[in-house]
């Protein structure tokens, strides 16, 4: 079955790049298409969503998703990451932590209850929750075939302590850079800061985000329209300023 990205309500970024903004939390998931092989960045708020986005990504990319990244232990970013079986899974490092304890299981599951998410598909997905097998502590290369490469960076704390984002490279053919930010760029909302948040480190976060990305990238937020260096610049201005960092 040959669709395309618009007629499943993607947005097409690049060749082979592309997200979905999901319903509820407008939360983001992206796709990386590359030779034999699919990087989905986050997996969605519950299994259910996560099953959809699996179908979705391999109508897409015409195989299965080999690869799966998560950018923050948050419910609406992990909790759909079990309908993934066999994919290789990353995340910061440390994030194993979150998504291993009871504790931290039941404070996820406690979260996405008083955020709306349904009880029961609350109790599934905590049930079926995944660590990522590969986390990355600096920065790690991907290769997914086809001279296609992605990088995979730890740049928190920030949003949580456990911060990674997404930069897949632009191209010859006019393609710009795409960065996946999970939540420390939101465009719909102003930038969560919950108990679990760093916020003095938030602006150096971003600092590096700008420095990997450059001026001409795409900017994907965790929530909302996909933005430019400019207003990820002065959404770093404006969380120095709330919090009483340093310029």
């Amino acid at each position: 079955m040959t669709v395309t990205w618009e007629e499943l309500g993607w947005e097409r970024l690049a060749s082979g790049v592309g997200r979905c903004r999901l319903p509820g939390w407008d939360c983001t998931a992206g796709l990386v298409v590359g030779d034999g092989t699919a990087l989905l960045v986050d997996a969605g708020s519950s299994l259910a969503e996560g099953v959809r986005l699996r179908t979705q990504a391999q109508w897409l990319a015409g195989h299965r998703v080999t690869h799966l990244a998560l950018t923050h232990p948050h419910f609406d970013h992990v909790f759909g990451a079990a309908a993934f079986a066999g994919a290789e899974v990353y995340g910061p490092v440390g994030m194993d932590t979150v998504l291993d304890g009871r504790q931290a299981r039941e404070e996820l599951r406690a979260d996405a209850v008083r955020n709306g998410l349904d009880p029961a598909a609350a109790e599934e997905a905590v049930d079926a929750l995944i660590r990522p097998r590969h986390q990355v502590s600096g920065e790690w290369t991907l290769d997914l075939g086809g001279g296609r490469q992605v990088l995979l960076a730890n740049v928190g704390p920030a949003h949580t302590a456990h911060d990674l984002v997404v930069l897949v490279p632009g191209d010859v053919s006019g393609d710009r850079e795409v960065v996946f930010c999970g939540d420390l760029v939101e465009e719909s909302g102003e930038p969560q800061a919950g108990s679990d948040a760093v916020p003095s480190h938030w602006p150096a976060a971003l600092d590096r985000l700008l420095s990997l990305g450059g001026e001409d990238a795409l900017y994907v937020p965790g929530h909302g329209a996909v933005v430019d260096a400019e207003f990820v610049r002065r959404q770093r201005d404006e969380l120095a300023s709330e919090f009483g960092v340093s310029q």
